[in-house]
């Protein structure tokens, strides 16, 4: 690397920031990675439900510090790893509650599971600032290197080894339903995007480089995130409040996870949610009745006389739609089963079925099963899950087109509708039960809301524990059971709205966004306003 000038190019913008940079840089050894992961723990802050953004600032301004001094790629790699670490066991630990629901049994598992998990995830923060370093850029150009890259390894998360795209970025927004309306334009990733751009720049405060510019550069990306709520609120004040005539109950029984798990309690279960579907004393439920995931604890296609129970619990004309298992063959011993949700009707015919397609490791199945022998799923039954074909759209008579999802379904961006066969809303079931009074429940529950941001669709969310609700196409709360409140919910279900850009085109809206802003990561490179190369801001 050339040597820095000794002319006022070579002074930070913020002097104490550039001390305070320099304080970091000179960290060594084990005191830089519990650094590192402690920032990137305190970062895990500004996600759901505590929304504490500004901490953003010191873990992704440490990051790009440590990247512009680190004398190697793999020494950029490795400190990138460490804040990830630290970042994902924050965000991710309530993992460990699904484990202590029979804790003699897997509670053994929550060191390498959450842990194992934490360090997988960091992989990919480290491989962002891995190829942030390789690029030889520097000052505001090194930041817009690694908001792309940070959003490149967030897209390969969502898809390697089946993906788990939980607590990216663009999430700590969803406080405001203003600030996630670009969602309808460039999903999650946009966010992002915006989010390590804006966050990261003030970085460039305490590397070396001309004040001027580095003040300029700084205020205007920390004016992104304004201008995207100025954005969001001009599309919510022509956003339409209108409702179809379809009115539902959504039940949220709230029973505890190791009273779903015992066999002796499941008709007590099942009791229990039928009294909530008829809570009120105001005549039978709403034609419509949403319980959640594996509410029915029972192979309902085996049991005609519990289906006609049921049905029996609607009106005339009335749906039930609910989560149960579903298994093959249809007598004897299983051979296969999945996790499932089916629509019924009064007289308790099964309507429609749609089986999981999206499985969770060790929750539903183990998988490599034959190198692990020793290992069993979490859920209860010997028979590992098996996976539904994918998105698809249920057609049931008296009912709007909907686009089931279950439980974890619900995260992955622009993977949950059958393009072929759009859906006019969207039914998320899911058992939120497992993970208890935590920030899992919150964080999942904004992923919901931004899938309904990104596809314009109305999602109904029916969650055992909570957090259940009705959210219309602009990601809005129109109606809610908080986490752990037992009741009944009834609402309106909000109608569509014209397929946004991002559910049209996908991936190609990011990528034409981040090509964007490669192009002006190359206008601000150095190297290309300055007549000497390396002598520029940010060096």
């Amino acid at each position: 690397m050339p040597p820095r000038p000794a002319d006022a190019s070579a002074t930070t913008p913020w002097p104490r920031l550039g001390r305070l940079a320099g304080s970091l840089q000179k960290l060594a050894g084990w005191r830089r990675w519990l650094a590192a992961f402690l920032l990137g723990a305190a970062g895990a802050l500004a996600l759901p439900p505590f929304y504490l953004v500004p901490l953003l600032i010191p873990m992704l301004a440490a990051l790009v510090w440590w990247i512009d001094a680190a004398p190697r790629r793999r020494s950029a790699f490795a400190v990138g790893w460490w804040i990830g670490f630290g970042h994902f066991s924050a965000g991710f630990y309530w993992i460990a509650n699904a484990l202590l629901v029979d804790p003699l049994r897997f509670g053994w598992m929550i060191p390498p599971v959450v842990g194992g998990l934490a360090a997988g995830m960091a992989l990919f923060i480290g491989l962002a600032a891995l190829l942030t370093h390789a690029v030889p850029m520097r000052g505001p150009a090194r930041v817009l290197i690694l908001a792309l890259a940070w959003v490149l390894c967030e897209w390969v998360r969502g898809w390697f080894l089946t993906g788990f795209p939980w607590n990216l970025l663009g999430y700590v927004w969803m406080f405001s339903d203003a600030l996630i309306q670009p969602a309808a334009y460039v999903g999650v990733w946009g966010l992002s995007l915006l989010s390590v751009v804006a966050l990261a720049m003030p970085a460039i405060l305490g590397l070396p480089g001309p004040a001027r510019r580095g003040w300029i550069v700084t205020i205007a990306a920390l004016l992104l995130p304004g201008l995207a709520w100025l954005g969001g609120l001009a599309r919510l004040a022509e956003a339409s409040d209108a409702t179809s005539e379809l009115r539902l109950r959504i039940v949220q029984p709230a029973i505890e996870q190791t009273l779903k798990n015992d066999p002796t309690a499941r008709v007590r279960n099942l009791e229990l949610l039928a009294d909530l579907t008829r809570r009120r004393g105001d005549g039978a439920p709403p034609p419509l009745v949403i319980w959640p995931e594996a509410a029915v604890p029972f192979l309902i296609e085996r049991d005609p006389p519990l289906r006609r129970s049921l049905g029996a619990l609607l009106p005339p004309g009335g749906h039930l739609i609910t989560g149960a298992p579903r298994a093959e063959p249809a007598e004897g011993d299983l051979a296969r089963i999945w996790n499932s949700l089916s629509a019924l009707d009064g007289s308790g015919a099964i309507l429609a079925t749609f089986d999981k397609f999206h499985l969770v490791p060790l929750g539903e199945y183990v998988p490599l099963r034959e190198v692990f022998p020793f290992l069993s799923k979490v859920t209860p039954g010997a028979i590992d899950f098996s996976a539904g074909p994918g998105p698809r759209t249920l057609r049931v008579s008296g009912l709007p087109p909907f686009g089931p999802l279950i439980c974890y379904e619900v995260i992955f961006p622009h993977a949950i509708v059958d393009e072929a066969d759009r859906p006019d809303w969207l039914v998320n079931l899911t058992n939120d039960g497992w993970f208890g009074a935590s920030t899992g429940p919150y964080q999942h529950f904004a992923s919901a809301r931004m899938r309904a941001v990104e596809e314009g669709l109305p999602l109904v969310r029916a969650a055992n524990s909570g957090i259940s609700g009705v959210i219309d196409p602009y990601g809005r709360v129109i109606a809610s059971l908080a986490l752990g409140e037992r009741g009944a919910l009834d609402a309106k279900l909000p109608l569509p709205i014209p397929q946004t850009l991002f559910a049209r085109f996908g991936g190609w809206n990011c990528l034409a966004l981040g090509l964007l802003i490669l192009g002006i990561a190359l206008a601000l490179d150095p190297r290309n306003w300055s007549g000497r190369s390396g002598s520029a801001l940010g060096q």
